[in-house]
Parts: C-alpha cells; structure tokens; sequence
C-alpha cells in the first residue's frame, strides 16, 4: 500500500504523527505494519522486535510513540507472517529476520515523504541482531542502531563490519544478556556505547525503566540520525 496522492500524511493537527497502515512486499508474503509520521519529520527509524511481531509489541510503540513527539518518523511492522512465527525457529533465523528488514528499508527508500530521509534501526531481543546483520550489509544507508534488551552476539560475525554508531542498552539484572552484550561490544568497530538501566531486567518492566529506554534511544538517534544529512554515521 503506497501513500495516495492525496497526501495521507498531512495532519490537521498541527504537525501531530499521522498513522498509516502499510503492507510490504516480501517475495510471496505481505507483511503488515504502521508507519507514523510527525509533521516536518527528521529521520526515520525501523523496529524490529524478537519475537517477529514488532506491530504489536507495546514496549515497541511506547519507545516510537517518545520518537514521533521528538519528530522521527516511525516503521512498526512485522518480521514474519502469523504462520511463520508459529516455528520457534524462524525467531532465531537472524538471516531470514535481516533479509526482512533489508526488503523494509528498500521499501521505504521508494515512499515519501520519508524516502529521502536518514534510517535508523532499533532491534530488541533477537531482532537486535537482524537489525546489526542488515546495518553491516546496508553500510551508510543506515545511519544508527539502538538495542533494547538484544541478541547482538547472534551476529557476531557480523558485528565487524557495522558502520552505523551502535548503542546497547540493557538492564543491569539482565545478566546474561549483559555478558554477552560485553563480548559482542568487542567486536564492533563503529562508534558504539552500552548503556546499563540499573534495577531493571530483560523486558525493562520496572517503573521509569522503559521511559529511560526511550529517552538514551532518542538521544542517540537524534545526535546521529537528525544531525547528519546522508543519514551516513561519522
């Protein structure tokens, strides 16, 4: 489904995100999402979430929600289709999970009014590490990653070749997590920083935890997506 004419992302209410549903193409299936777009929008980041389903992830779409008021446009859609996510191992198919992504962001290169604007990815859980496996094949196309909870260490080959500033955050009692966070950190050799919310555990529910999650997210998009012109990390 492409934006019509008419322009369906004019808001009458004074620069306000205007929601519209959209479908992508990706060989034989149809993936649905939401694409919300603030009036005058800077950039424009990706969600892609563990489980396939970033569309209807509420962590997801508060932290997109804080993103839209800080005038990034937002894509929430989902991964794989409802048959495929039936198959626990499609969640860990990081290169089938990365390959979506790809085909989303070749996607929104073709749509305005966000066609021209820098992308970012944000990934949780294992869609952490499609988000770090697309961003290392799509170079400068991506201008910044943020990881909420994530796997980067799922792909770890990868990690070496990721030019986009990489920001992890984790919870400081999501220990495992936390380790391999660390040992996937070694191996970028982008701008890249971990960030530690302190009391909290893997899904951030913890009072305040998620509301931090989205302002370091904010931030980190704002200094390297809406700064930079190409949309290209320093």
């Amino acid at each position: 489904m492409r934006p019509s004419d008419a322009d369906p992302f004019r808001s009458d209410r004074g620069g306000a995100p205007t929601a519209l549903p959209v479908e992508i193409d990706v060989g034989s299936h149809r993936l649905a999402g939401d694409l919300n777009v603030p009036g005058n929008p800077q950039a424009v980041v990706v969600f892609a979430h563990g489980s396939g389903s970033s569309r209807h992830s509420g962590r997801n779409r508060s932290v997109a929600e804080a993103l839209n008021h800080d005038g990034l446009a937002t894509l929430l859609f989902d991964l794989l289709t409802p048959q495929e996510e039936q198959d626990r191992g499609n969640v860990f198919d990081i290169g089938l999970l990365a390959g979506r992504l790809v085909a989303a962001t070749q996607w929104l290169e073709r749509e305005p009014p966000v066609g021209s604007l820098p992308v970012g990815y944000f990934g949780a859980s294992t869609g952490a590490a499609a988000a770090l496996w697309a961003a290392a094949g799509l170079g400068d196309r991506i201008g910044a990653v943020v990881s909420r909870g994530g796997r980067p260490d799922l792909a770890m080959k990868r990690l070496p070749r990721v030019t986009a500033p990489t920001l992890l955050i984790v919870g400081g009692r999501d220990h495992q997590v936390l380790q391999l966070n660390r040992q996937a950190q070694a191996l970028l050799r982008c701008e890249n920083k971990l960030e530690i919310v302190p009391g909290a555990t893997h899904l951030f529910e913890e009072p305040g935890a998620l509301e931090l999650v989205a302002g370091l997210a904010r931030d980190w998009f704002a200094e390297h997506l809406t700064h930079s012109p190409t949309g290209a990390g320093p």
